[in-house]
This record gives C-alpha cells, sequence and structure tokens, in this order.
C-alpha cells in the first residue's frame, strides 16, 4: 500500500473546493466511489463538482445525486482540487483541464503510476469504493443512506456480485455497516443485475447463440457491434456483465467480449477465474484492470483482433494451469 486515507483527508480538509472524476466508460464502482465522496464533502461544507467524459450506465441512473455528473470532454477546474478515483494513469478519465489542479490520486488497479501530489493506493481493496469508505471515516464523516448506497454499488459491482477480486473480511464489514445505514440490498441488486429491457433479453440470446469456444473449452469469446444492438432493440448499457455468462460453465475458466467499434478498432472486455490473469493479457494493448476482469482497445480488423486476443489469453489460461499444477 502507498499513502493513507489519513493523508488524503488533511489534504481535503486543508482545502475548500473540488472536482471529483473518474475513468471513461464508467462502471458502478466508478460511479460509486464520486458519489459516495461527493455526499461526505457536501455534509463537510466542501463545494463539490462531478464530471466524468461518459454518462453512467442506465441502471445506475436511478441512484442518488448521479444526476450530479457533468458529462463533459473538458473541466475547467479553477482553484479546485481533483480527486481522480479508480484511475491508473490522469489520463484514464479522458477529461481535459484535470493536469492543472493539485491532483489527489485514489486507486486500488495495480500498475497505478502515482500521477497526484498526493497518492493513495491499494491493490488489496475489492473495490475503489472499500477506500473511499475509509476516507470518509477519516474524514469523520458519519454514514447517511445516500453515502452507503454508493459505497455498496461499488463493491457488488467491482466484484461481480462477489464472485470475484480482493475480497476479504474487510469488504463484508463494510457490507454490515452499509446494511445498517438503511440500504435495502436485496432492492439494489434487483436494479443494479434485474432491470434491463427486453432488447436486453434477445441480446442475450443473439450473443451466447454465436459464441465460440477455443482453447480446449476452457476460453468463450462473444462479440457484437451496433447492427446487433439494433436489431434486437437493445442498447450499448444492455451489454452490461454479458462478459459474465459463460464463466457460469464449469470448464470455461475465460471469456473475451468484442465490440467492433469501426472497421478497424474493437474494444475488448475480459473476465476469468482463478489465477488466469487477464490484466496482463490487457496490458499487451495499453489496457488494464484486474487479475479477472480488465478490458482494452485493439487496433485491426476484426478477424485479426479476434485470433491475436485468442492467442494471448490461450497463453494466459496455460500458464496459469501449469502454476496450478506445481
Amino acid at each position: 500500500m502507498i499513502g493513507s486515507a489519513a493523508e488524503v483527508a488533511a489534504a481535503i480538509t486543508a482545502r475548500k473546493s473540488f472536482v471529483l472524476t473518474s475513468h471513461a466508460r464508467p462502471d458502478g464502482d466508478a460511479i460509486g466511489s464520486q458519489l459516495a465522496l461527493a455526499f461526505a464533502l457536501d455534509a463537510l461544507g466542501k463545494r463539490v463538482r462531478l464530471v466524468g467524459h461518459d454518462p453512467a450506465p442506465g441502471p445506475y441512473r436511478v441512484f442518488p445525486g448521479v444526476d450530479r455528473i457533468d458529462v463533459t470532454a473538458h473541466a475547467e477546474v479553477g482553484d479546485a482540487a481533483v480527486i481522480v478515483l479508480e484511475c491508473g494513469t490522469l489520463a484514464r478519465p479522458d477529461v481535459g483541464g484535470l493536469e492543472r489542479a493539485f491532483v489527489i490520486n485514489v486507486d486500488h488497479h495495480p500498475g497505478n503510476t502515482m500521477y497526484g501530489a498526493v497518492n493513495w493506493f491499494d491493490e488489496t481493496a475489492a473495490a475503489c469504493t472499500e477506500l473511499v469508505a475509509e476516507l470518509i471515516d477519516a474524514l469523520g464523516v458519519p454514514w447517511t443512506r445516500d453515502i452507503a448506497t454508493h459505497l455498496y454499488l461499488g463493491i457488488v459491482t467491482d466484484t461481480g456480485g462477489f464472485r470475484h477480486g480482493h475480497i476479504s473480511a474487510r469488504t463484508f464489514e463494510l457490507c454490515r455497516r452499509i446494511v445498517d445505514a438503511g440500504v435495502d440490498v436485496s432492492l439494489m441488486a434487483r436494479q443494479i443485475f434485474d432491470s434491463f429491457g427486453i432488447g436486453r433479453v434477445r441480446l442475450t440470446g443473439a450473443i451466447l447463440g454465436a459464441m465460440e469456444l477455443h482453447a480446449g473449452d476452457r476460453l468463450a469469446v462473444l462479440a457484437f457491434d451496433d447492427a446487433l444492438l439494433a436489431q434486437c432493440g437493445a442498447t450499448a448499457d444492455d451489454t452490461d456483465n454479458l462478459v459474465n455468462l459463460p464463466l457460469a460453465a464449469r470448464d470455461i475458466l475465460a471469456v473475451a467480449l468484442i465490440k467492433r467499434q469501426t472497421a478497424d478498432e474493437c474494444r475488448v472486455s475480459f473476465r476469468s477465474k482463478g489465477r488466469v490473469d487477464v490484466r496482463a493479457v490487457a496490458s499487451r494493448w495499453q489496457g488494464g484492470g484486474h487479475t479477472n476482469a480488465a478490458g482494452c482497445t485493439v487496433t485491426g480488423h476484426y478477424e485479426a483482433v479476434k485470433k491475436a486476443v485468442i492467442d494471448v489469453v490461450t497463453r494466459a489460461i496455460d500458464a496459469a494451469s501449469v502454476i496450478g499444477d506445481r
């Protein structure tokens, strides 16, 4: 671990105005980290602005405060300090203007470049909201239901519903406190995982129906593009978590979901089980994430990208098998 909640709390206490941001294409941990901390800073009387390059995914937009996030490619920060949450580099938010500010970097992703004036990095956290929870305690702010709601949003999504990540006793102690703060976690789970339209169901069938198996049925490859979304009456929001579905099969150890962005560029999401390190796979194309959940953008035509992804993930699966046999 580098830095501490106390160091970040001291930097916050010394300042009055803040811009909060997280990575482009935000997930539940990105949204939850920003909003939980924003509500805590509100309680301290700080001036707070939230910015992000992309809107929150549809299922998260009903949660308190999400409409506060200003979707923009550039932020005028003025004299505000910038708190960047869940980003390994300052480029990850894809929001211009942040580099001009006093930057506080709070993250749990391996490979963080320590780009802030203050850095707190702890890769043992199951979600960035675990760090935000500790920071809120260090600031002396009691947990409201709104704060706890967003802490849980980060934890439940970044662990894939408690299926992967650095889940620990700390994770479940925070969940106990979240319930004590009045959060209905069953209701939240239905909103996060079960609030899609019928287009999501059609899309799921289409993607799984075209699924390819490789590496001795240990690797599942899924693919889609905008034409398939339109055909199914689905949106980009409807693709959330589809990459996890093949992992329900006992023999499948890794999944690659390839989105054809343009004729010569693909976005690839990876998921895996156990020791299969898909973060190392994503880093091959300057991507990142966690051991069992990562992503990257790959330049090239779809078939060439698919072949390269299959080759690299197969090697990762084989390497994990060798380690497991020792």
